[in-house]
């Protein structure tokens, strides 16, 4: 369902671990930001982070339960772009994941994810128990 004004976009899914369905709403979000004058950068970002909160959910959080949901909550204005990104799991640590730009971490396959939302991402904070992502993107000021 989603509620489209002017000014502002906003809406919510819930999507399985289907790549059609999840391919579909990256290119619905895409085209929200499209219409609201992102740039080219800035939606790459948008959409690299919301892959790899949706993934991280699906299989870290869900641990691949086909049965379980990831829910995606957007509010999309002119000047920023915000996600609620929600798993079925019981939610982790985010301050117990080792920094993959760290020497004694490099072959460890985990952590990646959560450093590229940080990098492209205004903001990113879990709510507990470490099963919601919010995300932000805000357009730098002209």
């Amino acid at each position: 369902m989603a509620s489209t004004q002017s000014d502002r976009d906003e809406g919510s899914t819930r999507l399985a671990e289907e790549s059609k369905a999840i391919e579909a709403f990256q290119r619905r979000i895409d085209g929200i930001l499209t219409s609201f004058e992102f740039s080219e950068q800035a939606r790459f970002g948008v959409r690299l982070s919301l892959e790899e909160a949706i993934m991280n959910g699906f299989h870290h959080g869900n641990q691949r339960d086909p049965a379980k949901w990831v829910e995606v909550r957007w509010a999309i204005s002119p000047e920023e772009a915000t996600f609620h990104v929600l798993d079925e799991g019981e939610g982790f640590d985010p301050e117990a994941v080792p920094d993959p730009t760290l020497d004694e971490n490099l072959e460890i396959p985990s952590g990646r994810g959560i450093m590229l939302i940080r990098t492209y991402m205004t903001e990113a904070m879990y709510h507990s128990p470490g099963n919601h992502i919010e995300m932000r993107y805000r357009k730098p000021r002209r």
